[in-house]
């Protein structure tokens, strides 16, 4: 009876942490696919979200075009993203995968941000990229490499990465991502922009900076 009840529980715990893994990333479909829909009353509720009914789907539901045009870089970074997630294919619900063109102006970045709900794998198209990322605490390990034209590297789920264009030309790269809409995070955008202001007595303890120097960088982001 003892092993009966060790064996019981084994099984539980596994369970349980499968599910807790499960829980933790977009949701497996119970169908073919489930379109995102806005009005409830036109779907049917699948896997949490309502869904159009399959028969009403149509091939643009899993069409998007513009991939090949350049996105603006003219800005203080130097760098555009093109996202291509759930909010512009929305057969994409349910399937766990998006997609992002990322064009980069001379020494421009993409600054280090996270995606808290996706993992990132980039493929470089054009151009030379240093590209990293950091691991968690207490180690905060920087992994880097600089990527050529037909290079790939992976960023994995959660982490602080970043891409910066060592050319003096223009550089594209094209990353896929192991969600839906796996969001963004920009460090400095986050903690020196936020909404409202982080009080300055905080970020001038936590960086170790002077205040004013936190008070300008809050005025900036």
């Amino acid at each position: 009876m003892k092993g009966i009840r060790s064996i019981f529980l084994a099984c539980f715990l596994v369970s349980a942490f499968a599910c807790f893994l499960a829980s933790a990333f977009d949701p497996s479909p119970l169908q073919d696919f489930c379109v995102a829909i806005d009005d409830p009353k036109a779907g049917v509720f699948v896997n949490g979200k309502f869904c159009k009914d399959p028969k009403l789907a149509v091939a643009d539901d899993f069409f998007f075009s513009g991939l090949n045009k350049p996105g603006n870089t003219n800005n203080r970074v130097g760098s555009n993203v093109t996202t291509v997630n759930v909010d512009q294919i929305p057969g994409l619900n349910t399937l766990g995968i998006s997609l992002v063109r990322i064009d980069y102006a001379p020494y421009g970045e993409n600054p280090p941000h996270t995606h808290p709900r996706g993992t990132e794998i980039l493929a470089v198209v054009q151009g030379t990229l240093y590209v990293g990322f950091v691991t968690s605490n207490p180690e905060n390990r920087l992994i880097t490499k600089i990527l050529y034209p037909g290079d790939v590297f992976v960023f994995p789920i959660g982490l602080i990465h970043f891409q910066y264009n060592l050319g003096n030309t223009p550089a594209v790269a094209f990353a896929g991502l192991s969600s839906q809409n796996a969001g963004v995070i920009t460090i400095a955008n986050a903690v020196f922009g936020s909404n409202p202001p982080i009080n300055p007595d905080v970020l001038t303890k936590a960086f170790q900076l002077d205040k004013n120097v936190v008070t300008h960088l809050q005025s900036i982001f």
